[in-house]
């Protein structure tokens, strides 16, 4: 069994380690404060070849595997989650281009997003249909040769800059069969009819673009249909254990990211004149963050190499990883923060803007009782 990385993931890693902290962590807070979109930090993102690397270097990607984005995102996330995001999910919605879309979609949209001259969006989520992905009730339909689309999107990332969305519609309501009837259809962002509400307030993940998306009678030509009328449902769920494997990835670099904070405060920070890691309560803390890092780390390195490999035990371990690595996530950063002491409480530190940040690993792409339900559906082989 094979514990080290080649020398060209090695390299990756340390060039994107570079990028996060010379180019994303000097500004974070600043972003973070203001709610506001990183447009700068992407331009320099796309010019680092960092926006969708996965799609095919024919459409201007890099092609990396599971693997290398589990690095280059544990990289960015580390430094900051909430721009870390913003450049990793730049190409949200490739996927089912990049497997179910035609060569003139492909051709039209992807070079685009990887040069940064484009953001994509990926439109699932509905005010009543979040883990049930089969109570969308956003609907598609057909007149000529045109989809009318009609409903709303709620939580959707990237949602006021995306250029393109890839949405989920009902298409076929009156089909009985409850996964299929849905489609997935590729909007461009400036369709008439198309709003657009930007969500603030948030907890965590500021910097990165969250809005309300409503359609009224938004108008696409039929070509826009991604794949195959109806299978939208079963399309989408081919994704989850990439997907589930990306949050994983971004749950180990918060961890590490709040885990090294920590350890470099317990060296500077003093009481009873001696440094706070003299003592055995704060040696304990540090030990444990970085144990579990370590332990999240490399199963969710395990699930990547499932994904690359499509091995049979992958969804299993898609959602083993995305749960334990989001809780892994969450408790480093709250010990991260006791660490601090008053200090960790106000963004003068970092650690305050990764507590609030690691939550959302517990929540976006199937929430931490999903994941739980989808490891024992695996292995009581229970089926859908």
């Amino acid at each position: 069994m094979e514990f080290q990385l080649t020398d060209e993931q090695k390299q990756l890693r340390e060039e994107v380690r570079r990028f996060a902290d010379e180019e994303i962590r000097p500004v974070a807070t600043e972003y973070d404060v203001a709610e506001e979109y990183p447009h700068e930090v992407m331009e320099k993102a796309a010019d680092m070849g960092l926006l969708a690397p996965h799609v095919p270097v024919e459409y201007g990607g890099v092609g990396y595997s599971s693997l290398e984005n589990a690095i280059l995102t544990e990289e960015l996330f580390a430094a900051d989650p909430g721009i870390g995001l913003c450049v990793s999910s730049a190409g949200f919605g490739a996927e089912a281009l990049m497997e179910f879309g035609t060569e003139a979609q492909k051709e039209r949209v992807l070079p685009e997003v990887t040069a940064g001259d484009a953001v994509m969006g990926s439109a699932i989520s509905e005010p009543q249909a979040g883990s049930d992905v089969t109570s969308v009730a956003t609907r598609a339909t057909k007149d000529d040769d045109e989809w009318v689309i009609n409903g709303s999107k709620m939580w959707i990332t990237n949602g006021t800059v995306a250029d393109y969305f890839v949405v989920v519609c009902e298409t076929d309501p009156e089909i009985d069969d409850r996964y299929s009837g849905y489609s997935q259809i590729l909007v461009e962002g400036d369709r008439d009819g198309l709003t657009r509400d930007k969500i603030t307030g948030k907890l965590g993940i500021r910097a990165s673009d969250t809005a309300e998306l409503r359609f009224d009678d938004v108008r696409v030509p039929e070509e826009n249909l991604i794949g195959q009328r109806g299978m939208g449902f079963l399309q989408l769920m081919q994704f989850f254990d990439e997907t589930r494997t990306a949050v994983a990835a971004q749950g180990v670099g918060i961890a590490r990211g709040a885990a090294e904070r920590a350890l470099e405060y317990a060296e500077e920070r003093e009481q009873f004149d001696r440094p706070i890691s003299d003592f055995q309560a704060i040696k304990h803390k540090l030990a444990e963050m970085h144990t579990d890092t370590e332990a999240a780390r490399w199963l969710t390195y395990r699930s990547a190499w499932a994904v690359d490999n499509e091995a049979g035990d992958l969804t299993a371990l898609a959602s083993m990883a995305k749960e334990f690595a989001s809780r892994v996530a969450v408790d480093v950063a709250d010990e991260a923060v006791q660490v601090h002491g008053g200090a960790g409480f106000v963004n003068d530190h970092d650690v305050e803007r990764l507590y609030r940040d690691a939550k959302i690993t517990q929540i976006y792409e199937g929430t931490t009782e999903i994941q739980k339900n989808i490891v024992a559906r695996e292995l009581l082989d229970e089926g859908m």
